[in-house]
């Protein structure tokens, strides 16, 4: 074998194990994310001392930079959210409406271990009751205002497959499907005003969101980490869970075809 066999074979071998290591570093992050759902519950103000964005720019990248770490500071990132200003100037390319229900817009995909995304709300517009995927939600006010409704877990959490369900486009799959349970427990309502930030992971519970204004557009930042393609819906009268796709309205500003 030539010396320049052996250099191309070698650069191949360190450019696998690369791979290899950032996969590794990868998984471990997201295990450590998983397990501070268990504990962390949130934060009001935020940290003293430590750095505000003052434009979303910076928010995008002050938050890639905190996740580049297989160590994440949740507490942190809670921090960035409560420091950005909302200015409908650097959002507004992102916030697109829909006539019929809510949207889910993508505005930052964080290299996979995360996504910011802007939800737009016309009048009267609300969520499914729904879960997080034993995932961080944190969740913005940009404008208007949210009301959220938190609910305690069923007691029979079973998963139920159902062809077609997407909270993205306000599906259950389940309609016609009979289910005998409880009705689910309501723990908490709060309104979410402008600029303010709220927080929840499975532990806390589940909620549904939605705008109680029927004269008024809302507008909500969201981030939730790690990402997740799927999730879970339950129905208020009876607590039935079925398993649902999370799809996007649009990404970085610019509209997906159906079904994505």
């Amino acid at each position: 074998m030539t010396s320049a066999a052996i250099v191309e074979n070698n650069n191949l071998s360190n450019n696998n194990n690369s791979h290899h290591d950032d996969n590794l570093g990868d998984e471990r992050g997201e295990k450590y994310l998983r397990e501070l759902t268990k504990t962390f519950t949130g934060i009001d103000k935020p940290l003293k001392n430590a750095r505000k964005c003052e434009t979303l720019t910076d928010l995008i990248g002050e938050l890639r930079k905190t996740f580049d770490s297989d160590h994440v500071n949740i507490e942190y990132v809670n921090h960035l959210m409560l420091s950005y200003q909302s200015n409908p100037a650097e959002w507004r390319k992102f916030a697109k409406f829909d006539r019929y229900r809510y949207t889910r817009n993508l505005v930052d995909a964080g290299n996979g271990k995360y996504n910011l995304m802007i939800l737009c709300w016309n009048e009267g517009h609300a969520s499914a009751i729904h879960d997080h995927a034993d995932s961080h939600c944190f969740m913005k006010m940009l404008k208007g205002q949210l009301m959220e409704t938190r609910f305690a877990w069923p007691k029979d959490a079973t998963v139920n497959e159902a062809n077609g369900a997407d909270i993205g486009k306000g599906q259950t799959g389940d309609e016609e499907i009979e289910y005998n349970g409880d009705e689910l427990e309501e723990l908490s309502r709060s309104t979410l005003e402008t600029n303010g930030v709220c927080y929840i992971n499975d532990t806390l519970g589940l909620h549904r969101v939605e705008n109680p204004s029927h004269t008024d557009v809302a507008v909500s930042l969201h981030l939730y980490c790690p990402p997740f393609d799927t999730c879970s819906i339950f129905n208020k009268a009876n607590g039935k869970r079925t398993k649902c796709k999370v799809t996007f309205w649009s990404k970085f500003g610019k509209r997906e075809p159906m079904g994505r």
